[in-house]
């Protein structure tokens, strides 16, 4: 994590830290780890590191103190003695001669071998994965102790029993607290943890990357970008003879963030169906976008008196030029000002600051003119064609 923040230094520092390393560490160990470990283990210098790296002695300082305070924490205090434990092995057996090799490093290969040890990063991704998704389910946590060879996951369920929902070996267990993955919730001879936000953003990356598996798409998979989305869906049926609802990711949406405050009178401050209808105007307008011939100039909306209809391209009638109609028809009903902030918030997805700005409004008056400008385009969209998004094409 520190590693990311220093840009190229810190890519720069994770080079130098794997190179240092006798044991071939798999992926998903933190480069920063590895750099405690040279530290600590094998005795390097911290000027030494630092020098290494390319960065001031008291940024690796910084960074061996944060582990080292970590070690409080069971499972990595326990998952830093064993990478710890495989690095001195393999500077053994590269010490000793050809003849006399130790199964020390054999065993710290791989837990699925008879001897437990350092996880590979397939079989990581895949007790994750199945480990995540329980604990991401409410009141779920992890419990395990040091003389524990496995962790149990369990929750309770609504009439107060203790459900338990998987059980995960605590060479994995360790290597997701090494990754921030789990956090300790409840310390003591049985430690329970919870899962972090970075396991969340974890869990999201594998189930798009076992998504793209199991679509075959192979490199065209984009797992990365998938973790930083939240999709949410409204106005969905099970009827497929109904209309479709509308899927928007929330995370990007800054109606979305608005939605999340609340009032005076605690309730939210933008209701479920006002966010469903902007995100309905942005899907029309994503939606507008598509086509070989996209002649429309939608900064014509953004100043007042210079609003009209759209110029199509000629007699198209494909689903873009439909979705174009539909913009240009429900920003022409809220007029000027109220269609300029919907189509900045919802469209442009620019924040309420920038959109006061431009508009030349006072701080904090924004969002209420944001308010007032949905509830109008949801009447508009009642009126048109009801709770539902229109078909593509």
């Amino acid at each position: 994590m520190q590693a990311a923040l220093l840009g190229k230094r810190g890519r720069q520092m994770s080079r130098t830290a794997r190179q240092d390393c006798m044991f071939p560490f798999p992926e998903w160990v933190p480069d920063p780890a590895l750099t405690y470990l040279a530290h600590v283990e094998t005795g390097r210098s911290l000027r030494s590191l630092a020098r290494e790296a390319g960065c001031h002695a008291s940024t690796i300082l910084r960074m061996v103190r944060r582990f080292e305070a970590r070690r409080d924490d069971l499972l990595v205090d326990l998952a830093l003695r064993r990478l710890g434990q495989a690095e001195q092995a393999a500077r053994v057996e590269v010490s000793h001669p050809a003849g006399a090799r130790h199964v020390t490093m054999q065993a710290a290969l791989s837990p699925d071998r008879n001897q437990p040890g350092i996880p590979e990063d397939g079989a990581l991704n895949r007790a994750a994965l199945k480990v995540l998704r329980r604990l991401n389910e409410p009141g779920a946590v992890l419990a395990i102790a040091a003389d524990m060879d496995n962790g149990v996951v369990a929750r309770e369920t609504p009439d107060g029993r203790t459900l338990k929902t998987a059980v995960i070996e605590r060479a994995y267990a360790e290597a997701m607290a090494l990754k921030d993955w789990i956090a300790v919730a409840v310390a003591g001879r049985i430690t329970r943890y919870r899962i972090t936000p970075a396991g969340r953003m974890a869990l999201k990356r594998l189930l798009a990357e076992d998504e793209a598996l199991r679509a075959d798409l192979g490199a065209g998979a984009d797992p990365y970008s998938e973790q930083h989305r939240d999709w949410v869906t409204r106005n969905r049926s099970s009827d497929r003879n109904k209309r479709r609802g509308i899927r928007y990711t929330a995370s990007e949406s800054p109606i979305a963030a608005l939605s999340r405050r609340k009032d005076r009178h605690g309730k939210p401050f933008l209701s479920a169906d006002l966010v469903a209808a902007g995100e309905r105007l942005r899907e029309d307008f994503e939606l507008s976008q598509m086509g070989p011939r996209i002649t429309q100039n939608w900064e014509r909306f953004l100043a007042a008196g210079a609003r009209g209809t759209f110029n199509g391209g000629g007699g198209e009638t494909g689903g873009s030029e439909q979705a174009r109609r539909r913009v240009n028809a429900a920003l022409a009903d809220l007029g000027p000002g109220l269609g300029d902030v919907v189509l900045r918030c919802c469209c442009f997805l620019e924040g309420m600051e920038a959109v006061e700005a431009h508009m030349g409004w006072s701080a904090r008056s924004g969002k209420i003119v944001l308010r007032i400008a949905l509830t109008r385009l949801k009447k508009h969209y009642d009126a048109d064609s009801g709770n539902w998004s229109p078909l593509i094409g």
